[in-house]
């Protein structure tokens, strides 16, 4: 009989041990009880533009296919054959008109039900293809952004955002009047714990440390904007595991303070945007060009962090991928989601200044977490003035790890949580 991690001798409010980072047994108990059984991030509405469009990726362990059939209607399907196991689509993303299984030809339509079987008269009237889809999850979308879930009896998803859902209205305000578009992505993975990445999105305390060769390049403009940490930002916790961090108040609500001065590096672009939008709208389009002022952490894979989604997949206990994607205005003037590009690989690019930083930082908490036993990782930054709006949201300054305990918090409900088989152990 398999001895389980005690997962509530683990974490406390201000500290969790450094095993987190490394048991294996204990990630396979997160992949069950976390990623089984919350609301997981698996798209936005513009990677599915038409019928028949169609992503593949994962939900935990899980690959899945996220298509949108013929009625416009989106589907989560496990990406696997109901007859022996394959996989029936390896493409990341494209159009199909139907799934097929390249071992033995099944066929699967858009929303998952099984349409064809080559030679089926060998069943001899023993398989019914209406019993034999592919396996469809629950599905809903807020604003664009598109989760799905193994638990039929999860809260619904609005619920589960709960007082994040303004963030992601905020956000959304990137797009000027238009909606938010992807606009690629790239992909790279480090060698440890997921969790280690869930902590930076909200972690402001390195950012004068660790991307000190970004701000070293950027003008005295840009370096006194992200001068954040001694300001008046802070970090919030938004219940069910997720947090804002609020860097730059001024940006909290792009469509605010339209008449501020355009920054110098906006200058050539906002004076390109007046040969064909009024100045109202060139500033903003300008505003949503820089991003917004602040990180919102969805437990637990999605962040949605200044101008990009940071999507964060569990490979292994000490392996994690990460996927860095640019989003732009959908509709909106080319030169403008050019620029936002540029930024983008100028920070979170893999030649850029921030991801190789970040990702060097990460590395070395996992290495130096393995040294010595029963070594606390300290969570208490900020706890000792931490407060309580009249909402119930606990805040503090924007250097303290409020959203890491946020998400500990939501971690340690979820690992506590005795999951259906184990009863019936």
């Amino acid at each position: 009989m398999t001895i389980l991690p005690d997962p509530a001798s683990l974490v406390n409010e201000d500290r969790a041990d450094g095993s987190i980072y490394s048991n294996p047994d204990l990630y396979t108990m997160e992949m069950d009880r976390i990623f089984m059984h919350n609301w997981i991030w698996v798209a936005h509405r513009s990677d599915l533009p038409d019928p028949g469009s169609f992503i593949t990726t994962f939900i935990g362990q899980h690959p899945v296919i996220v298509s949108r059939d013929r009625k416009g209607e989106v589907h989560v399907l496990l990406n696997r054959c109901r007859h022996r196991g394959a996989t029936v689509c390896e493409h990341k993303r494209g159009k199909a008109a139907s799934f097929v299984c390249p071992y033995h030809g099944w066929a699967y339509g858009q929303d998952g039900a099984l349409r064809g079987v080559p030679f089926q008269e060998g069943y001899s009237g023993q398989l019914d293809k209406s019993k034999h889809p592919l396996v469809s999850l629950r599905v809903e979308e807020y604003n664009g952004l598109i989760f799905a879930t193994f638990d039929p009896d999860i809260m619904p998803l609005t619920d589960w955002l709960g007082r994040a859902k303004v963030w992601i209205d905020l956000f959304m305000k990137q797009g000027a009047g238009w909606p938010v578009k992807t606009m690629g992505e790239h992909k790279f993975t480090f060698p440890g714990n997921w969790k280690i990445q869930l902590e930076n999105t909200t972690d402001a305390y390195h950012f004068p440390i660790v991307h000190k060769s970004f701000l070293d390049s950027v003008d005295n403009e840009t370096q006194t904007i992200f001068d954040f940490v001694e300001g008046e930002g802070y970090v919030e916790d938004l219940g069910n595991g997720h947090s804002v961090m609020v860097m730059i108040p001024d940006l909290v609500d792009l469509e605010d303070n339209l008449d501020a001065p355009i920054p110098a590096r906006f200058e050539a672009l906002a004076e390109a945007l007046s040969k064909d939008y009024p100045p109202e709208q060139v500033r903003r389009i300008v505003r949503a060009v820089g991003g917004s002022g602040f990180n919102l952490n969805l437990y637990p894979n999605l962040a949605c962090s200044m101008a990009f989604f940071r999507v964060l997949r569990p490979l292994a206990a000490t392996e994690t991928e990460i996927r860095h994607i640019a989003i732009g205005m959908d509709g909106g003037p080319d030169i403008a989601n050019e620029v936002r590009l540029r930024l983008h690989e100028h920070f979170q690019g893999p030649m850029g200044f921030g991801t190789p930083d970040d990702s060097e930082a990460w590395d070395r908490v996992q290495r130096g977490a393995l040294a010595g036993y029963n070594i606390d990782i300290l969570l208490n930054r900020g706890l000792g003035h931490e407060a309580r709006r009249e909402n119930g949201n606990l805040f503090s300054d924007v250097s303290a790890e409020t959203g890491m305990r946020a998400a500990y918090r939501q971690w340690l409900a979820d690992m506590t949580r005795t999951t259906d088989a184990e009863e019936c152990a």
